[in-house]
């Protein structure tokens, strides 16, 4: 079973992240952490890799929604936002919000994780469009 949604995109790195923030702003979405795992890595273990953040993303209405079903969803709300370095441009990846309603079986789960689908899909698309 897949459990991402991704894009790969010609921009650059920090293009890109500026891009996501702006089209996941535009489908309700704020960046709440930003997690700089390249920086992280290098400042811990002093391990090179390319870069890689962690944009903590949240909608707080579809969040309030699955909270109400199942206040352990938390664990699997689709709310980190991977964007990353490539040698040809950037991938971004977010959790597929199908996941939540996979594996917990909750069937109650499914509009709120079709509805973050959609949200996602539109933000992801606006991304593979070209970024100035």
């Amino acid at each position: 079973m897949r459990y991402d949604r991704t894009v790969h995109v010609t921009a650059d790195f920090a293009t890109t992240v500026t891009a996501v923030r702006e089209a996941f702003a535009e489908q309700g979405f704020g960046i709440l952490t930003e997690i700089d795992v390249a920086a992280t890595l290098k400042a811990k273990l002093g391990h090179d890799m390319e870069d890689y953040v962690i944009l903590g993303a949240c909608n707080p209405p579809l969040a309030h929604r699955a909270l109400d079903i199942d206040r352990a969803i938390g664990l699997l709300l689709p709310c980190n936002v991977v964007v990353r370095a490539e040698v040809d441009g950037t991938t971004v990846q977010a959790l597929d919000p199908g996941t939540m309603t996979a594996l917990t079986g909750l069937e109650a789960l499914r509009p709120v994780a079709e509805e973050a689908a959609h949200r996602l899909d539109a933000a992801l698309n606006a991304l593979a469009q070209p970024v100035e």
